[in-house]
Formats: C-alpha cells, structure tokens, sequence
C-alpha cells in the first residue's frame, strides 16, 4: 500500500530526528572524551581524518547501493553501524578502538546520506505523480536534523556537568566500570538507545514496493553502473551542476565558519574554556537558524516567484552574514559585536532556507533510479569543497581575508541561479545500465 503524501511527510521527519538527535548528543563530548582517554590533539586530528575520508570514499558507492537494493535495507544498516560506533566510541581505550569507531561512524554516515529523501520522494510521487509537491516536506525535514542538533548538544553537553552535581553519580559510575564508563562518555551511550528506535522505526515505518529478484553478482555490477550514471547526469545537466556547485559552495561558507568562530569566541571570553561554551551556544543559535530557516523554504519560493529564486535570494543572506563576519572581525566593540552575531545567524538561516528549494529542483530532474547516488553527490561535493575551503581558510593570516574569502564563494554560488534554467523533467536515460544490472539481465 502506497504511503499518503502527509503520512510520508510525517514519517520522513520523524526518521530525520532520530537519525540526527544523537549526533547531536556526542558533538559536545567528543573531543574531550577522546582527550580524556588519552589521546593527544595530533591524535584526536588523525581519528577525525578517519572519519572523514571514509565518509568521502563511501558517499556514491553507498548512494548508488540504495539505488539498487532499496532505500529500507540501506537504512536500517547505517542505523546498526552508528550503534557499533557510539557503543565503541563511549568505551574505547585505544587508538585501535577509537579509529574503528570512526570508521563506523564514517560508513553509517556515508549510508544514511540520500537515502531517506529518496524515499519520500519515491512515495510521494508514487501516490501523486511526478508533479507531487515536495519541498515542504523537504523543508520540514530540514528543520528536524537542525532542531535534533540542537536538542542534542544542548543535552549532550550539560549531562556530564549534571552527573558531577549532588551525589556525583559520574564518579560512581567510573568506579563501577574501573574507568571504561565516564561521565563524558554517556552522552553516547544515550545516542545508542536513540540509534535502536532509529534502527526499528526505519524497519516498521518505512515500507516500500517490492523490488525485482537480484543476485549479489548483480548488487555489485550495479552499483558502480549506477554511480557512473549520476556522474555523467551530473556532467551534463546545467541545473544539477548548478545545485552540486551551490553545495559546495556551502561547505566552504560552514567550514571557514565551523574553523575560525572558536577561535574567536576564545578570543572575546580571555579563556579556551569559557570560549568552548560560548561556542557550543553559538551552535546551537546557528541550528535554530538553520531549523527557521528551513520551515520558511517554502514560503521564500512563493515570496520570490520560484525554487531558483529563493535559492539566490538565500545563498545572498549567507553571504551578507559572512560578509559581516568578516569585515567585524578585527573589531570587539558592541556594535561589532551585535553585527557579527547578526551575520552568523543568517549564514545559517540562508543555507536552511535554500536546502529545501535546492533539493526540490534536484528531484525534479532525476528519476528514482538515481535519486540517492545524486543526493550523495551533492553531500560529497559540500564535503569535499569544504575541506579544501578549511584547509585554505587556515592558511590566511588571521582577521577578515579568510571570511570575506567565504564570503566570495557564496556570492560566486549565488551568481550561478541569476538566470532561470530552462523546464525540464527528469532524465533517466544516463542510469538505464544499472537498472539493467540491479533486475539482473
């Protein structure tokens, strides 16, 4: 039985929350529970490294995976490999342990990467046809994994404080388990009974229509046919390339932020540590951005007359919010001040708001065959742009050249949706070899 499009809403929201609620509860702990094992900073680097290239290496091969066997299966297998993660992130004592769990924790990201949207996308237009309305489903969506972050980390960071008050339970607890539990190590442990709801809600709430028989020798002929296929629709669509360059344009506008606001923060308190909780509140603040700006996708694309509208009116407010970082930044005055808040809250609100109006012109032009290998080359694409932005951001002597050069990609990105691309439907002609592949013929 096909899902209702408010059902399939309902649902696709709910499994976004799950899925980012206990990101959010182990960001706030992790470096220091890492530290606290042991591990130095040079170490700490290397465990994030390892997270990061598998998320890079996995993201098409995994999208393309979801393309073949079904969005359900690939789900509910991120779901197992993010609970073997956290469980041996809260308990690990070793280099060895710790670097597998970032490998887990990579491939269940990598995993989860695509094929949730695909699905609802694959339901709602089963029930409602191609034409089927999308985005505020998109943007509902979006403003869950934004308000599962900051739910998380606001709880994620003060459970460790709250166990040391009163009776001191963290002590006891490390008593209890000579030291393999801490109290830095519960919000973790939190995120896994979180990841069991996930896991079975992605099993029971997600149906979908039975696929054609395949054989394991077909799962893996499929899968790189079905990458290539995204690769080349993506190399020659004007539209898709259009969305891939605005995402990495994002990841470039959220790493020279993610990079250079603790660092500042540090700066206005005179101390690491309360710098640390400065920006976890900047965090949080930056998450609500993002969830407002996400609930409001749909009203900007009205507003502003269409989808490609709202996308360059949003990338525009990201880049004026970096663009007031940057030309703050050598200043600590009140004025400064309130100006730079100002603009780190509409880097935010600007990305939430063009996800959603992104994503639904994206939809519009793939079919189901290659829906998830072209949402994981988008992730990909603001992953990997974002590193290199990181990477250049720290090389720049320290003030405004790194966020104003932020600044100037967005703005780039923003030049790319002035004009209007012309109608098109979706174009499945470039994956028709994986759907060969993935029926087994």
């Amino acid at each position: 039985m096909t899902l209702d499009p408010r059902s399939a809403r309902r649902r696709f929201t709910a499994v976004t929350f799950l899925f980012w609620l206990p990101v959010g509860l182990y960001i706030p702990s992790q470096v220091l529970l890492l530290t606290e094992r042991g591990m130095g900073l040079a170490v700490v680097a290397g465990l994030f490294a390892v997270h990061s290239l598998t998320v890079s290496a996995l993201e098409l091969p995994t999208g393309g995976l979801a393309d073949v066997i079904g969005r359900r299966p690939v789900l509910a297998a991120a779901g197992v490999l993010n609970l073997a993660a956290l469980t041996a992130l809260a308990l690990g004592t070793t280099v060895w342990a710790l670097a597998a769990a970032m490998f887990l924790m990579g491939a269940g990201r990598a995993l989860s990467s695509g094929p949730a949207e695909a699905w609802y996308v694959d339901t709602v237009q089963a029930h409602s046809g191609p034409g089927a309305e999308l985005r505020t489903g998109l943007a509902r969506a979006g403003t869950a994994s934004a308000a599962a972050l900051a739910a998380g980390t606001l709880l994620g960071g003060a459970l460790p404080l709250l166990l040391g008050l009163g009776p001191d339970l963290g002590a006891r607890l490390r008593d209890a388990t000579a030291g393999l539990v801490l109290p830095l190590s519960v919000p973790a442990l939190l995120g896994t009974a979180v990841g069991v709801g996930y896991t079975a809600y992605v099993l029971t709430a997600l149906p979908e229509p039975p696929r054609p028989r395949t054989t394991l020798r077909a799962v893996l002929r499929g899968v790189p046919a079905t990458v290539l296929g995204g690769l080349r629709l993506g190399a020659g669509d004007a539209l898709i390339r259009r969305v891939l360059l605005t995402a990495g344009a994002a990841g470039a506008g959220l790493a020279t932020v993610e990079l250079l606001t603790p660092g500042r923060a540090a700066d206005l308190t005179g101390a690491p540590e309360s710098g640390a909780v400065l920006f976890a509140a900047l965090a949080c603040t930056g998450f609500v951005c993002t969830a407002i700006g996400s609930h409001f996708a749909p009203p900007a694309a009205r507003l502003t007359g269409s989808g490609e509208h709202a996308v360059l009116a949003s990338i525009c407010v990201s880049a004026a919010g970096l663009m007031l970082l940057g030309v703050t930044a050598a200043s600590d005055g009140p004025a400064a001040l309130a100006l730079a808040a100002l603009g780190y809250g509409l880097v935010y609100l600007g990305l939430g708001a063009a996800g959603p109006n992104q994503n639904d012109l994206l939809h519009r032009r793939v079919d189901g065959t290659i829906r998830a290998t072209a949402l994981s080359a988008q992730s990909l694409a603001l992953q990997s742009v974002g590193a290199l932005a990181g990477v250049v951001a720290g090389a720049l002597p320290s003030g405004p050249p790194p966020w104003l050069v932020g600044a100037a990609v967005l703005g780039a990105a923003a030049l790319l949706w002035v004009r209007r691309s012309e109608p098109g439907g979706p174009l499945p002609g470039a994956c028709l070899p994986a759907t060969e592949a993935a029926a087994g013929r």
